[in-house]
């Protein structure tokens, strides 16, 4: 068991991980010429989990922040071609986003600079080592320990 002190430290040291990954990821997404914020990466990524288009309150509430941040997300987006806002087909009063050619193309590129961000953060772990964090941070993502499927309090 750990102490007070000492899970202080790991919260700590996952926050410094943290805002390293997003420094890491920030300079690759400007090497890559994109113009894209980490944000509207992100709501770029939150479109492909969806079917069809999603209505901005389904983006919103899946990417936890309030409608404005989104429509401002959209705003910029559609300005810069990677999505476009369009009538729900059974109530022309809802507005759904949809990823245009040019969004794909950008979450292509965006895979690319997170791959090799990732590539540069893990570079000092084995293979082993790299397996090990995978199941650790599965666990602590998923508040259960995926070898025994137990959660914790």
């Amino acid at each position: 068991m750990t102490t007070p002190d000492a899970d202080g430290l790991l919260a700590e040291q996952l926050l410094r991980l943290t805002r390293r990954v997003h420094r890491i990821q920030k300079r690759h997404l400007e090497r890559s010429g994109l113009d894209i914020t980490p944000a509207q990466s992100r709501l770029l990524r939150t479109l492909t989990h969806y079917g069809s288009p999603p209505r901005m309150a389904d983006l919103a509430e899946r990417l936890e922040v309030v409608p404005r941040a989104v429509t401002t997300l959209v705003d910029g987006l559609e300005a810069s071609g990677r999505v476009r806002r369009v009538p729900d087909p059974s109530n022309r009063r809802v507005i759904r986003i949809e990823l245009t050619d040019e969004g794909r193309t950008a979450l292509r590129e965006l895979r690319g600079a997170r791959r090799t961000a990732a590539e540069e953060i893990l570079a000092p772990l084995t293979d082993e080592q790299r397996e090990i964090l995978g199941g650790l941070l599965n666990t602590l993502v998923d508040g259960v320990d995926t070898t025994t499927g137990a959660g914790r309090g």
